[in-house]
């Protein structure tokens, strides 16, 4: 087990960030591996978290039961695993700043031309979910999670314009991530990073894990659908923005 203090110190912020995220607070999750790539490398970081995101699966999908929605579970679950599939692999060959870079724009693309219509009282209808984009944005958000733990956004490109209630979105993607995180498992064990040191390392880290996602959902529930539904927009702009430094940053 790592037991370098200045290790904990990163690592508890970046899990407590991805216990809010599980709980509901879409977005903030996506800070946690950069924080703790500051004192691990990004291969050992995403080894470490992937043990933990399962845990905390258990307590999102748990809070969430009764409201997910099946349907574009379905749909997405079909796409991600092709994509899993494919980044496992192309892991060798596929760069993580390019994939970064890519996701970071079309996100803040989207959550400001929705941000800029909802604001100027032109919201548009609300869009069913549909198998063709589902298996598309279900395959990118398997894709990218599998090579740079980045699926938040494009799942969220795909669910949000159907403007499901707030319990429903958050079930919604506690049961597919959940689903995705388990698919991982056999390509994370074939390329070898569930050493003990890691395992270990994400066991110590367990208790903060679980505390921190259910405040995140006991947090979700004191919010409003459409200031979450805000506050979901504002925060892919700022994830968006982050992928997008990440992403230019290591190209150049």
């Amino acid at each position: 087990m790592i037991t370098d203090p200045l290790f904990y110190a990163a690592a508890v912020p970046a899990v407590t960030l991805l216990g809010l995220a599980k709980g509901g607070f879409s977005g903030l999750g996506m800070l946690s591996l950069p924080l703790m790539a500051l004192v691990v490398s990004p291969v050992q970081a995403a080894a470490i978290t992937l043990p933990i995101l399962i845990v905390q699966d258990v307590v999102s999908v748990w809070a969430y039961r009764y409201t997910w929605d099946r349907r574009n579970v379905a749909i997405l679950v079909a796409g991600a695993i092709s994509g899993i599939l494919t980044g496992y692999l192309l892991a060798a060959q596929v760069s993580d700043a390019a994939i970064k870079l890519a996701v970071g724009l079309i996100s803040i693309a989207f959550a400001i031309r929705r941000l800029v219509l909802e604001r100027g009282g032109r919201e548009p209808k609300a869009t069913p979910a549909d198998v063709p984009r589902g298996i598309f944005w279900g395959w990118v958000t398997g894709f990218t999670s599998m090579i740079a733990h980045a699926g938040g956004p494009p799942f969220q490109i795909y669910v949000m314009p159907q403007r499901l209630p707030r319990d429903v979105f958050v079930g919604t993607g506690a049961v597919l991530f959940a689903l995705i995180n388990w698919i991982k498992v056999p390509p994370y064990l074939a390329l070898g990073q569930f050493t003990a040191e890691n395992m270990a390392t994400a066991g110590a880290l367990f208790p903060v894990a679980i505390a921190s996602t259910w405040a995140g959902v006991l947090l979700v529930r004191r919010v409003s659908g459409q200031l979450f539904y805000t506050a979901v927009y504002v925060l892919l702009v700022f994830v968006g923005g982050k992928l997008v430094y990440d992403g230019a940053q290591a190209l150049l």
